[in-house]
């Protein structure tokens, strides 16, 4: 495999461009900060396709690109029957991985749970249009950021590890990890700005929340790296699929369907997809 000869070129090659995807990817939560901020009611459409667009990405990458490379890899290592056995094993191993951490994590403060504008700000005033509990609101934000930051280590390690790989899949991977970090910027600087009445205090707790990718990606690269062989990307390939592939199913198209546009979501997903399959076929 010629893939294989030029592995430690291509790896040193991508590791700073990775990680500036990656680190695009995480801080997008700035964009959703901006249009909770200055948005007055919720672009339903707008989002739903976005997010429905961003599973359809991830969703046939992490099938036609991802799962099938690892099994490319592995059969290699242990042919084809047990190279099979050990691309699924994995991929149900990142499901159940990211799956855990979606566990540990309260519905009531989960940024996937996902609301519109309109009803977040129902939420914090009160009829007269004056704040009610501030301090209730500010450790939401605040507990809202640190779970956030919890769910996106994994998918920095998803982001950039995939763009060392294949760099055009990592921009995918990247803008389709945007796209569905959007609301979680509302989410965060909804609550903080409500409680504080300062916008500029609201976008920085949106805005660093993101930062939890990049450093995920640094520091899964920092105790990958000794141990990064064809063999072992094959696992981390399949591993990552599994997360894409939960992501999608239990955050991103629910949360489209949150919207109320169904249709439109799932025309999202079928776009996203058609889109990635001419990309891949394109430049391959």
């Amino acid at each position: 495999m010629l893939w294989g000869r030029f592995f430690p070129a291509c790896m040193e090659h991508n590791v700073l461009y990775a990680f500036i995807l990656t680190l695009l990817a995480g801080l997008s939560t700035g964009i959703g900060s901006l249009i909770a901020l200055l948005a007055k009611r919720t672009n339903r459409k707008f989002l739903s396709f976005s997010l429905g667009f961003s599973a359809g990405v991830m969703i046939y990458i992490s099938f036609v690109e991802l799962f099938a490379k690892s099994s490319e890899i592995l059969s290699v290592d242990y042919g084809h029957h047990w190279g099979q056995i050990a691309t699924v094993l994995s991929f149900f191993g990142g499901i159940l991985f990211i799956a855990l951490i979606d566990k540990l994590v309260p519905s009531v403060e989960n940024p996937h749970e996902m609301r519109s504008i309109e009803s977040m700000q129902v939420e914090v005033k009160s009829e007269g249009g004056r704040l009610v509990n501030s301090k209730h609101m500010m450790r939401t934000g605040i507990m809202t950021a640190l779970v956030i930051g919890i769910h996106n280590f994994p998918e920095g390690i998803a982001t950039f590890m995939s763009s060392l790989e294949n760099p055009q899949m990592g921009i995918a991977i990247a803008v389709a990890i945007a796209i569905h970090n959007i609301p979680e910027g509302i989410a965060v600087s909804v609550p903080v700005y409500y409680a504080t009445g300062n916008r500029k205090k609201a976008f920085t707790f949106s805005f660093l929340s993101g930062l939890a990718e990049p450093v995920g990606a640094v520091v899964g690269y920092l105790i990958l790296a000794p141990f990064l062989t064809e063999m072992t990307l094959g696992y981390i390939f399949a591993f990552i699929a599994g997360i894409m592939v939960f992501i999608s199913l239990d955050e991103l198209l629910p949360a489209a369907h949150e919207y109320g546009e169904h249709h439109v979501a799932i025309w999202g997903l079928i776009i996203g997809m058609a889109i990635m399959a001419v990309s891949l076929v394109a430049f391959q």
